[in-house]
């Protein structure tokens, strides 16, 4: 029978999605084995370095990730990186296809005056440094003011301003990077605003975060309802039933009693950002009324970005606009793309599901007499390579360290430190 293999390069929901779409595709007579590739010492992408550590239901999803990844068919390559630990011709060359699913990790920026000033940051920092993603542990959060704008209107945003703006003892039993929770709890801020450039009509949240505020036990979150009133009228009378839900959610937000918490979470619309002002660090930001010439200012110290990503090119993969150049996911020759890197940074983690099981069955209509061209292993040179059953180690050594605390999980955040309890 013939056996391809397939090489899928990134180790997130897009990529264990299209692993999990070809492992569903497989028939008697056709057979596939999988190689998951990942530059970091752990899988699983934005659900264990994006995902808010206050919403572990989410990161439930990992448990998917794992059936697929204890398959006979399928094998792990972590701690390996496209571009200097091997190419993507030599990837091309020994794969029947080779599935791009590298996300997007690149903030976009606003492109105004004093986005550069010390204080002004965007979420593709703040979120990893967070959720202990290596590569963000040493940066510097100060978090020393009164108050911080999240411009954005997406569930990012959201999710930024809320960490912001909990009482930091509430994220003591989460798997918050321990140098987060400690700067958290030496934080000054006590009022965060979520500002977006369109009306309550347009947000980008979805509803089911939107209905989790009001639960908030120590933060006082904020709408005018005058705002969502006349985002109601303006969405006329048969809105998108998303559009209707948003605006049914806020409206019971803007509705709700006044609270009196320390903390306050606020929400500002229609405010375009034209300028970030400050003396060697962030102090204010003017916006101007959207649609209007009409201008305002918020005093703030902490300015961050929550306004969309973009991909990081690979050296050999056509990208255009922040992401990879591709018709319905095919990109050239044996390569295909799949996620975010495909479609951009749009919907949850569940829509690269359907949209992976889709680009696979392209793949399959593509495949021709599978190749004989050696392994993986010929070509990566190193032999610190993160198996699964390495990243399992990794995996218990974390939920072991997170028990006596009352965490899901202590997460291990040098790289040295993962790789050592790896075994590797």
């Amino acid at each position: 029978m013939p056996q391809y293999k397939v090489a899928i390069v990134g180790a997130g929901p897009a990529g264990y999605f299209a692993a999990l779409a070809l492992q569903n595709l497989q028939t008697e007579e056709l057979q596939f084995s999988i190689d998951m590739i990942e530059r970091l010492p752990t899988p699983w992408g934005l659900v264990r370095s994006g995902v808010a550590p206050d919403h572990p239901k989410i990161k439930t999803v990992a448990k998917v990730f794992e059936k697929v990844a204890n398959e006979q068919n399928f094998r792990l390559f972590a701690n390996v990186e496209l571009g200097s630990d091997l190419t993507i011709e030599q990837l091309k060359e020994k794969y029947d296809a080779v599935v791009i699913a590298t996300g997007t990790a690149l903030g976009k920026k606003l492109g105004i005056p004093g986005e550069d000033l010390p204080g002004s940051m965007s979420a593709a920092t703040f979120v990893p440094w967070y959720n202990a993603h290596p590569d963000f542990k040493d940066e510097s959060i100060d978090l020393n003011c009164e108050t911080a704008v999240v411009i954005g209107a997406g569930n990012v945003a959201m999710d930024v301003a809320r960490m912001l703006a909990l009482e930091p003892s509430e994220l003591d039993s989460t798997d918050t990077a321990d140098h987060a929770i400690d700067t958290f709890k030496e934080s000054k801020v006590r009022t965060v605003i979520i500002s977006a450039r369109r009306g309550p009509e347009h947000a980008a949240f979805t509803s089911p975060e939107l209905r989790d505020l009001p639960k908030l036990e120590h933060t006082n979150v904020v709408m005018d309802k005058a705002d969502i009133e006349a985002a109601i009228a303006r969405a006329g009378d048969a809105p998108e039933k998303d559009v209707k839900s948003n605006l049914d959610a806020m409206l019971l937000i803007s509705e709700k009693d006044a609270t009196n918490h320390e903390r306050t979470m606020k929400f500002q619309f229609l405010a375009t950002p034209k300028e970030i002002k400050g003396n060697g660090r962030v102090e204010e930001v003017i916006f101007q009324k959207t649609g209007s010439e009409e201008t305002f200012s918020v005093k703030c110290g902490l300015v961050i970005t929550a306004i969309g990503y973009e991909a990081a090119s690979l050296e050999g993969i056509p990208y255009e606009k922040g992401k990879v150049l591709n018709t319905d996911g095919r990109v050239n020759e044996n390569v295909y793309v799949v996620g975010w890197a495909k479609r951009g940074p749009s919907g949850v983690i569940g829509t690269n599901k359907s949209d992976a099981a889709d680009v696979m069955k392209l793949l399959v209509e593509d495949l021709g007499t599978p190749k004989t061209s050696g392994d993986i292993t010929d070509v990566i040179t190193h032999n610190r390579v993160v198996t699964q059953q390495h990243w399992q180690a990794i995996n218990t050594a974390e939920v072991a360290a997170g028990e006596p605390l009352g965490k899901p999980r202590r997460k291990f955040v040098d790289h040295q430190e993962l790789l050592n309890n790896a075994g590797v």
